[in-house]
């Protein structure tokens, strides 16, 4: 599977710059996830879906990226963050929602 990750309009790796802020351990597991994705290895995974085509998976405790997959082939991940509560964070939320609908625009894709 091709991974694609989210940059900002400066050309920053949002997702990589996330992971590399966590600690060693996280970083490791993350990079993991990173890896199993391009292997098309979901199913050893903790993923669940979060809404629409949006899923996530859960890495280190209590961490997660927000990803799409399309047509099979393709992943694109959207947001990677900690999860606090129960729920989803409001700003998180409006955060892949945003860029949800940015990449159903740009692939002419119903994602949410």
């Amino acid at each position: 599977m091709v991974v694609h990750h989210y940059f900002s309009a400066g050309g920053k790796d949002l997702i990589l710059e996330y992971i590399f802020g966590l600690s060693k351990n996280e970083i490791v597991d993350g990079l993991s996830v990173l890896e199993k994705l391009e292997k098309d290895e979901l199913d050893q995974l903790n993923t669940k879906p979060w809404r629409g085509k949006v899923w996530e998976v859960y890495f280190y405790k209590h961490n997660r990226i927000f990803y799409v997959v399309i047509e099979g082939r393709d992943a694109y991940l959207l947001h990677a963050c900690r999860k606090q509560k129960s729920k989803t964070e409001k700003t998180d939320s409006e955060t892949v929602v945003r860029r949800a609908k940015e990449l159903g625009e740009e692939l002419s894709e119903k994602i949410l």
